[in-house]
């Protein structure tokens, strides 16, 4: 459901549907279903899975398990030979509703974060982190900390957290929003387990945080998710940055 809205945020920000496919990373075709649809005003994603089930019981989720397979051997087969391979082996359904199918679980490669340096008020990155600082009695204590950073001016807000639950999260996330005097457009985050809980292995969320979902519903604001320590996605330098930030910050605490 969050993808669903993060695709009505970029919508309502102007964005053509070419470019809301690109950054939301979803079909053309996804993008347009999406606009003519009733707004998003709840994240249970179990209860709209249900829904639009009823009545329509799905032939080619039999098959899901042979297309796993067939893509875990040659992750570059074409879906045309993935659907000529399934029909052999007894698929009857049609191919809009296989390849859809085989979009969902082929392997992707990792995108750069190169996508996320919009402009101004555009993107913004969130995560977790912890530092060992020395004190001057010699004694060392590992801190655990909540930085947010804006992506196009690099400025960042960081706060000492107690531990890394939702709470800390979204109290911490409301409290940098303030300080900013703003809230961005899209919010990059990892995938503790404070935002997402279940995923499948193509990245796609299938169970959300409940109390993250329902709190970026009332933000107005869309998601972005990487894969957690993937810094061909952050970027070395980038994450080398936040963390000098962050000692320079805690030693001035």
């Amino acid at each position: 459901m969050l993808k669903r809205y993060e695709v009505e945020i970029l919508l309502k920000a102007g964005h053509s549907k070419a470019e809301v496919a690109r950054l939301a990373g979803v079909s053309l075709c996804s993008v347009k279903r999406i606009a003519e649809e009733v707004p998003v005003v709840h994240v249970d994603d179990a209860a709209e899975r249900e829904k639009r089930r009823i009545g329509r019981p799905s032939i080619v989720e039999d098959f899901r398990k042979p297309v796993v397979n067939i893509l875990e051997e040659k992750p570059d087969l074409p879906s045309l030979e993935i659907l000529r391979r399934v029909r052999e082996a007894g698929y009857q359904g049609g191919k809009t509703a296989l390849y859809a199918l085989v979009a969902s679980v082929r392997p992707k490669q990792i995108k750069p974060l190169i996508r996320f340096e919009g402009l101004p008020g555009e993107f913004s990155q969130h995560d977790f982190g912890e530092v060992d600082v020395t004190f001057l009695d010699g004694s060392i204590h590992r801190i655990h900390f909540f930085a947010s950073r804006l992506k196009y001016s690099r400025f960042v807000c960081v706060s000492v957290v107690k531990d890394q639950a939702v709470e800390s999260l979204v109290r911490n996330l409301a409290e940098h929003l303030d300080r900013w005097g703003g809230a961005p457009l899209m919010y990059v985050f990892d995938r503790p387990k404070t935002v997402a809980l279940k995923w499948q292995r193509n990245g796609e969320v299938t169970e959300w945080n409940p109390v993250f979902a329902y709190v970026m519903l009332e933000l107005g604001v869309g998601v972005e998710l990487c894969w957690p320590h993937s810094p061909q996605q952050k970027g070395a330098v980038e994450l080398h940055h936040q963390t000098s930030t962050v000692k320079l910050f805690l030693s001035g605490a």
